[in-house]
């Protein structure tokens, strides 16, 4: 004979782990209509970043998968979530805002390899440029990333840097994000 009070317990513990997971794991949310937006997040300095937001396969310029990224609008359309998985198994993640007291977009990144970043910058033309200093093997980085979108809704990735105080760069990542 089954024990009634087993099945209770087994469907609550079910529908637990279920919701659990869900809350640890939302679903990428676009980003909400201007009229559903916090009155300090209406404004379009806010979705000038928009472009980003989607579940994307990330590949090199010669076509090679080398990661993918969940971009989802967050805190009512107030800050981007960015969830980086690499296809060598790094991870990261960054949450990117506009501060209107600064007029600046920022974005902070912390990856599993222990990378971070602080960056800072907005829009210029198209592109949404970033940049600050960081650390690597003891000595003072400079870093610069812009986000490109490209007419077959594609956004392009370059990310450069200098050791030298701006003098010179070098290309550290490029990457093609496709739907």
């Amino acid at each position: 004979m089954r024990n009634p009070f087993a099945h209770v317990v087994g469907f609550l513990l079910s529908s637990f782990l279920l919701v659990s997971s869900q809350a640890s794991h939302p679903s990428p949310t676009p980003p909400p209509a201007a009229s559903q937006l916090p009155q300090a997040c209406n404004k379009p300095e806010f979705r000038q970043f928009d472009f980003w937001l989607g579940t994307w396969l990330v590949k090199n310029p010669e076509g090679k998968e080398i990661g993918r990224s969940e971009i989802a609008a967050m805190a009512g359309g107030c800050a981007i979530r960015e969830t980086w998985k690499s296809s060598n198994g790094i991870t990261g993640i960054s949450i990117n805002f506009y501060d209107a007291s600064t007029r600046h977009w920022h974005q902070h990144w912390v990856g599993s390899d222990g990378s971070i970043l602080h960056l800072e910058g907005g829009l210029q033309e198209r592109a949404m440029v970033l940049s600050g200093p960081s650390v690597e093997e003891g000595r003072a980085v400079e870093n610069k990333i812009s986000w490109t979108p490209l007419a077959d809704g594609k956004v392009e990735q370059k990310w450069t840097t200098s050791a030298d105080g701006g003098t010179t760069w070098k290309s550290s990542f490029v990457g093609i994000y496709e739907r």
